[in-house]
């Protein structure tokens, strides 16, 4: 199986082409350059808003997996972001299509959000038969871009699968999760003595396989699927899981709730507060169910992981 994967030097499409490649995949990675870092599978430069030169490079492709994204943008002080995302995410995505259909490739994969559905669950976890409810402009435009690929594929021969993760997480992740990741290896007491929220969270790996899986599987195409690790865990678990795989035991104090908000509204900072202490909980009934997914880590294993490799590789680095 032929595979190009836009995106493929980034977080997740460096791990992807990776995995694909070891598996006998011919894997081409799309990238805008190559970088000094080697790409796993045939590395490409290629302006993926050329559509001659994509259908070049997918002559003989079978699936595009479609990660190129602008995303995990802290600080972004854009005069109009809605406008910069949607060029980078559905324009681009649309660019992307149209070349894979010219082509003739037989399946395209996109990777959304799970911003789609919401910022915030409350009692009713996230499932792909609720309305979408996208809360951010990055969330708008996957949402428009989700919208614009099924318009484009309907009545090709060319299957459409959008998968909408949560966080997504690792030793290596952007971010608020490389934030984290630092405050939790510094031993910096935080906040979340009080925090009983649910997260859903996926780590790098179970995406991985989930995208492994849904290149080829029949019952996948022309399906949308919500996807995580499994059962929620709160902040404060996801810190304890970070700090025992750093080999130290985590700190917290207790600030209330409403006095965390005030502060971080006071910075504009209030998505902040609903990643931090809000819950949201993804029901992945439908993959496990339609194509037998079972993530291969738990999230605790998963966490635990990656906060031992985090500490080994920031060794390796001093």
């Amino acid at each position: 199986m032929h595979v190009l994967v836009t995106g493929a030097n980034g977080f997740v499409g460096r791990q992807l082409c990776d995995v694909l490649t070891k598996q006998g995949c011919r894997v081409t990675a799309a990238v805008r350059t190559v970088d000094a870092r080697p790409l796993a599978g045939h590395g490409v430069a290629v302006d993926l808003l050329d559509g001659n030169a994509l259908s070049e490079c997918m002559a003989t492709v079978d699936v595009v997996v479609h990660l190129a994204a602008r995303a995990h943008v802290l600080d972004d002080h854009c005069p109009d972001p809605l406008a910069a995302f949607r060029q980078a995410n559905v324009a681009l995505a649309a660019s992307v299509a149209h070349a894979a259909i010219k082509a003739g490739v037989k399946r395209f994969v996109f990777i959304s959000s799970i911003g789609v559905n919401g910022a915030e669950t409350h009692g009713q976890p996230f499932s792909e038969t609720m309305p979408a409810a996208p809360h951010a402009p990055y969330a708008v435009s996957k949402l428009e871009a989700e919208l614009e690929l099924t318009a484009l594929f309907a009545g090709t021969q060319s299957e459409l699968v959008i998968v909408r993760p949560p966080l997504i997480y690792d030793a290596a992740a952007p971010g608020n999760f490389s934030r984290l990741l630092r405050l939790v290896e510094a031993r910096v007491p935080l906040p979340f003595a009080g925090v009983e929220n649910r997260r859903s969270m996926i780590s790098l790996s179970n995406l991985v396989s989930f995208i492994g899986l849904v290149l080829e599987h029949p019952l996948a195409a022309g399906e949308t699927f919500v996807i995580a690790d499994g059962e929620g865990v709160s902040t404060r678990q996801i810190v304890d899981a970070l700090a025992a795989g750093m080999g130290h035991r985590a700190k917290f104090f207790f600030v209330p709730g409403f006095v965390v908000k005030c502060l971080l509204s006071a910075v504009r900072k209030q998505n902040m507060f609903t990643q931090l202490y809000g819950s949201l909980e993804v029901d992945s009934t439908k993959a496990v169910r339609l194509l037998g997914w079972v993530p291969p880590e738990s999230p605790y294993h998963a966490l635990k992981q990656a906060g031992s490799r985090f500490k080994a590789r920031d060794a390796r680095e001093q």
